[in-house]
């Protein structure tokens, strides 16, 4: 399996559920188009440099959102007039936002009614 996402810490860096980093990036783009650093940074800095993310992990993730056909790049010139590609959210990949944030705000629910729930008080169905 590939780099994941992965979860600033000063002791250790952990990875998050796979698909979360394609997610963030898909959510990124739908902001307007962005070179790969810029993504980057915005996943950072939105997330109060709590989540960072590699060019080893990054540009893998890009490459299947383009592949998917969920974002689509082209090369232009960045801030600092370097040769950049940008990338950009396509309609699919708009469309698969909106899935995929559907589904991620049901994992979310269902691991906060574990982490709430009174110790002792579970039922097991069979």
């Amino acid at each position: 399996m590939g780099k994941q996402l992965q979860v600033q810490s000063h002791t250790k860096h952990n990875p998050l559920l796979p698909g979360t980093l394609e997610m963030l990036v898909l959510r990124i783009l739908a902001e307007g188009p962005m070179h790969g650093y810029g993504i980057a940074q915005s996943i950072s800095d939105l997330s109060g440099h709590v989540l960072g993310v590699t060019e080893g992990s990054l540009y893998p993730a890009l490459s299947r959102l383009l592949k998917q056909g969920w974002a689509a790049a082209e090369w232009g010139v960045s801030e600092n007039k370097r040769r950049a590609r940008f990338y950009s959210l396509t309609a699919a990949g708009r469309k698969q936002l909106g899935i995929e944030r559907e589904s991620f705000g049901r994992v979310i629910g269902a691991i906060a009614r574990i982490m709430q729930a009174p110790n002792g008080r579970h039922s097991a169905k069979s």
